[in-house]
């Protein structure tokens, strides 16, 4: 009967183990929910920026500004966006299968997430910074991360701007990416990846025929847009990472959830065969004992 003891401890075991998974799996559903509701909510204000942006440079025609400088690449500048916490598949893993085929002496890290930050310091890499934004992902967080990359650029530490991050495609699939952004090769390029990226159309870009003044002048406004651009590019994939993270802990959290059950399945399969045996032993004891009598 120990065996019978045995099997029933890890029925509840496995059962109080699927409810912890099933809470988690709700608890990610809900925060995928807001993560995609406010990507689709950052939408229009992307849109808009690029607009303008396209509509001023092609006023100007060009601009001075250090993101449109080329240089000797010798140190890579990137920002990699990760998961604070596990359980979330292998999300992380593609990711950092990424950071593996670059070099250590090639780049420079700045890190968002402590799942990033950990993978850096592990593996000996250069970490510059690691930032920590929260599941609400307010653009207060997501500036000091832009000023540093921009700070670091301008003096030189890095010669470029790239994100490694989890781009989210469905609920079922992110795909690890890498997308270089500074320098810009233009802002036709960067507002042509901008439009892709956030599934705009040829519909949807406003005419604008008027003649538009700039206070308090054009060189100053433009030379400030870069920047807001970048600030915009950088939160758009913030975004998706969040929404990537909360998807992969949905799926896996949901299959940890169908596991247990079927391993309950199974046990109690096991459990009933056991206790089935135990009786039919008894039955024989005592049959035999009576025939010995």
């Amino acid at each position: 009967m120990k065996g019978i003891r045995e099997i029933r401890r890890r029925i509840k075991a496995v059962k109080n183990t699927a409810q912890i998974t099933k809470a988690m799996q709700l608890v990610a559903s809900s925060k995928m929910k807001r993560a995609q509701d406010a990507a689709i909510a950052s939408r229009p204000y992307a849109l808009l920026l690029s607009q303008i942006l396209e509509s001023a440079i092609n006023r100007m025609h060009e601009t001075a500004h250090p993101f449109f400088e080329t240089r000797p690449v010798k140190k890579r500048g990137i920002l990699l966006i990760a998961t604070d916490k596990g359980l979330c598949g292998a999300l992380n893993g593609n990711l950092f299968r990424l950071v593996n085929d670059i070099k250590p002496a090639d780049a420079c890290f700045v890190t968002v997430g402590r799942k990033a930050t950990q993978y850096i310091a592990r593996t000996g890499r250069d970490l510059l910074a690691d930032f920590i934004v929260t599941d609400k992902v307010g653009y207060n967080e997501v500036r000091p991360v832009v000023d540093f990359l921009t700070k670091a650029y301008q003096d030189g530490k890095i010669d470029t701007i790239e994100v490694m991050y989890s781009h989210f495609v469905n609920t079922l699939r992110q795909d690890p990416a890498t997308d270089p952004l500074v320098p810009f090769e233009s802002f036709e390029a960067e507002l042509e990846k901008l439009n892709l990226r956030l599934g705009a159309r040829a519909s949807d870009e406003i005419a604008e025929s008027r003649e538009i003044q700039f206070e308090p002048s054009a060189h100053v406004i433009i030379n400030e847009l870069p920047p807001l651009f970048l600030k915009q590019q950088i939160y758009t994939m913030i975004l998706a990472a969040k929404a990537s993270e909360h998807s992969a802990r949905m799926v896996a959290m949901k299959s940890a959830t169908d596991n247990a059950k079927q391993l309950v399945a199974d046990l109690s399969l096991e459990y009933n065969k056991a206790r089935q045996a135990g009786i039919t032993q008894e039955i024989l004891e005592i049959a035999a004992s009576a025939s010995a009598s």
